[in-house]
């Protein structure tokens, strides 16, 4: 039988009105909180960075956050729709909430963005430019090449979502969606994949619906 986690995002006035360091603040404050520490594959991939995110939502965005304490960094990928999960990547995953797809969100560590509707992992609609604009991105690492490994780092990123670009009528939201939430970095020193909801799976796979947690919006 699948897991299934549950998570209330809370509602926040303004919180696309918020510089990063505001928004981090007000996401600690009344943000719903949880670890992305499930390790799937332990015998091929060891080893887990501390990675805990945060999520609420105002009016017409769901807004979340990630914090990030691990070995190595990695952020080489500056075009956006690029290999993103390559890098020191966090990642979001959510169903449309009425045709049977889902979207994906990848935030490399120095800002590039991938994100698609998707049936399956091959077939999919990249977003456009346009849309990419749409989603609100912020990271703690400037917006340039990145790789070393000599030291534990410490770094943020935040994503605000609107939530018309994900199917939803921000006047009329469904009671919950399903989701799950990401740590990766398939080509840093130390590759690593981890979940909030578990996967049951043989090898990293984080195209999987069926394993998708809960995400109570209302």
């Amino acid at each position: 039988m699948n897991t299934v986690k549950r998570i209330k995002i809370p509602f926040i006035e303004g919180l696309e009105q918020l510089s990063f360091e505001e928004l981090d603040l007000a996401l600690e404050k009344a943000g719903s909180k949880f670890p992305v520490c499930e390790n799937n594959w332990p015998a091929a991939f060891p080893y887990g960075p501390d990675c805990n995110g945060v999520i609420a939502r105002s009016k017409d965005y769901l807004v979340l956050a990630y914090h990030v304490r691990g070995l190595d960094i990695r952020g080489v990928e500056l075009e956006d729709n690029g290999n993103t999960w390559e890098d020191s990547c966090c990642e979001f995953f959510v169903t449309h909430p009425f045709d049977g797809t889902y979207y994906n969100f990848e935030l490399n560590c120095i800002g590039t963005l991938l994100a698609a509707k998707r049936t399956s992992r091959t077939e999919k609609v990249m977003f456009t430019p346009e849309q990419l604009s749409q989603v609100r991105r912020y990271t703690s690492f400037p917006h340039q090449a990145v790789e070393t490994s000599d030291r534990v780092f410490s770094w943020s990123s935040a994503l605000l979502i609107p939530f018309r670009l994900i199917g939803i009528d921000p006047a009329s939201l469904p009671v919950s969606l399903r989701g799950n939430f990401y740590k990766c970095g398939d080509k840093t020193a130390h590759p690593h994949y981890l979940s909030w909801n578990p996967i049951k799976t043989p090898k990293p796979d984080f195209h999987r619906p069926e394993f998708f947690g809960e995400l109570i919006l209302r």
